[in-house]
């Protein structure tokens, strides 16, 4: 009679490691659930956090910030182009002068020389992005200019005879009464609808250290904005009266 009836302790232990495997397997199952719903929670955050993918910016929005607002400085009459492509600018001049690192130059220039600039304000005068393009080009007297670079300073129509351009560069250094900055269009940088900067240019071979602003010119000769590669002058505040 003994052997008829299992031992009821026997049973209740086997019907307790049934249900330990079956509480195991739901906290298991429990557990991977709360895990993919943290995981659906970290993927869709908007904001990027919880080590999620950092937002990207919006389409459109240049990472270059033009530099610091500034407000409008003095300037000399502005002078109005268009390119072939219809693309409109407005240009007036602001100063000029000599620094041995006018755009933050790594290298000193050699003794006895430094470098010259000029300032100017780029204006676009329509209601639809341009390109963001430096019309004006710097221009000093060959007397100025090292008998070592003297080769590289080319003359232009329209410009005085004494005068030539040597190798530069221009950047913007500021963006005017609150302008926004460039943007970004399919990998071309351009100037927001009505924006205004300014623009420095600085020569990448050095003058003479006796060039003074009143030496410098700034002149847009290129066909892009002049039918006839003629120069015509950007005329500084003090100059224009």
């Amino acid at each position: 009679m003994a052997n008829d009836y299992p031992p009821y302790r026997t049973h209740r232990r086997r019907k307790k490691t049934r249900a330990g495997r079956l509480g195991l397997a739901g906290a298991l199952t429990g557990a991977l659930g709360i895990a993919a719903v943290a995981v659906t929670i970290v993927i869709l955050r908007p904001d990027g956090g919880a080590g999620g993918a950092a937002p990207t910016a919006p389409a459109g929005q240049g990472g270059a910030d033009a530099g610091p607002s500034v407000p409008s400085p003095r300037a000399g009459p502005p002078l109005n182009f268009t390119t072939p492509e219809g693309y409109g600018y407005s240009l007036a001049a602001v100063e000029a002068g000599t620094d041995p690192a006018p755009l933050g130059e790594p290298k000193a220039p050699p003794p006895g020389t430094t470098y010259a600039y000029a300032d100017y304000l780029l204006t676009n005068n329509q209601r639809r992005p341009v390109l963001l393009d430096y019309p004006a080009d710097l221009f000093m007297p060959k007397s100025q200019v090292p008998a070592s670079a003297r080769e590289r300073c080319m003359p232009q129509a329209g410009v005085p005879d004494d005068m030539c351009t040597l190798p530069n560069r221009s950047e913007v250094t500021a963006r005017v009464d609150g302008a926004e900055p460039p943007i970004d269009e399919n990998g071309t940088t351009m100037m927001p609808a009505g924006a205004t900067y300014l623009v420095r240019i600085a020569s990448e071979l050095p003058v003479k250290d006796g060039v003074s602003p009143g030496d410098l010119g700034l002149f847009v000769w290129n066909a892009r904005y002049t039918s006839d590669l003629t120069g015509i002058e950007l005329a500084f505040p003090n100059a224009a009266g």
